[in-house]
């Protein structure tokens, strides 16, 4: 009895010094329970249903397996919660796959592959740490092998049309030697050669079977999951309005073929300024154009009806 009078002193002076110490850890601790409450009602983070099927250029993958399910889950979720990465993807896809998608079409080249494009660059002209350039990110001596121009003046990875024609022939090669189109996607990461070795040796002609490194074993995953996002927006969770979204302004094609050009000066001979003529030709990289071989340019240009070249904010 004794020892009960004295634990239950202990616990009415420790009950009194908290209240006494702290006299707003009740209301806290209510604030808090009220606030976790409000925060279940309102937020959570969901898991995919998984579809019943995914195709890549007519090509389905084997969702059946486990260890296929875990790879596409992982970068679904990434792009499904990377909410703003995949806003702009959908806002950017709808001002440039009306460029890409007639030239794949024109050289029987799946639309599936404008995908590629979106993933190696955002579809934008940014630059990769090892070097590789423009929207299909070339390495320079690719690009030219492929034939496109790239020197100090003019960089033609960063000329959307050109860089798209000499994907689809890149990608017709890789068609050829590995007979489907997922690998030919595969192989636009790893190189042709590359992934040609690592089949020989696994003797394997399925992306599905191969290890591959990393990079690789996730490329057309990655392909797969902005497919399914940009194809379903809403079904994901991302709202937008058609206004929302990037548009491309009318242009017209002018032709340059002059020698010893001044580029600033030149814009405002044609009525723009320097920068709308470089913003919609990013492919000429100097603001001289010395032209010594007399080769004649396409440029790009908006009308002017399209676009406001002058209007400062």
């Amino acid at each position: 009895m004794k020892r009960f009078i004295i634990f239950f002193v202990i616990i009415s002076i420790g009950i009194l010094m908290f209240n006494f110490l702290s006299p707003n850890t009740k209301s806290d601790s209510i604030e808090d329970i009220i606030h976790q409450r409000e925060f279940n009602n309102k937020y959570g983070i969901f898991s995919i249903v998984k579809p019943e099927s995914i195709s890549f250029a007519g090509e389905n993958a084997p969702l059946f397996s486990d260890d296929i399910w875990e790879r596409y889950d992982k970068e679904i979720l990434k792009n499904v919660y990377w909410q703003s990465n995949t806003m702009l993807y959908l806002k950017r896809a709808n001002k440039y796959f009306p460029i890409i998608e007639p030239i794949l079409k024109q050289n029987n080249i799946p639309d599936d592959f404008k995908y590629l494009a979106l993933i190696e660059s955002g579809l934008e002209n940014v630059v990769s740490p090892a070097g590789a350039a423009g929207f299909w990110q070339f390495m320079k001596g690719t690009a030219k092998d492929y034939g496109m121009e790239v020197n100090s003046e003019v960089d033609e990875r960063y000329n959307l049309e050109i860089s798209t024609l000499a994907a689809c022939q890149y990608l017709q090669k890789s068609y050829n030697k590995f007979g489907n189109w997922t690998m030919a996607a595969a192989s636009y990461n790893v190189g042709i050669n590359g992934l040609s070795n690592r089949s020989k040796t696994q003797k394997s002609n399925n992306y599905y079977d191969l290890y591959l490194p990393n990079e690789t074993s996730r490329y057309v995953f990655r392909i797969l999951v902005v497919k399914e996002i940009l194809e379903n927006p809403t079904k994901y969770g991302f709202i937008f309005r058609e206004k929302d979204l990037y548009n491309y302004p009318k242009t017209i094609k002018m032709e340059l073929n002059k020698l010893n050009v001044n580029l600033p000066e030149y814009a405002l001979e044609i009525g723009v300024n320097y920068k709308i003529l470089k913003q919609y030709n990013p492919w000429l990289r100097s603001e001289t154009l010395i032209n010594k071989n007399g080769k004649t340019y396409t440029l790009t240009i908006p009308i002017k009806e399209e676009i406001n070249i002058f209007k400062t904010p």
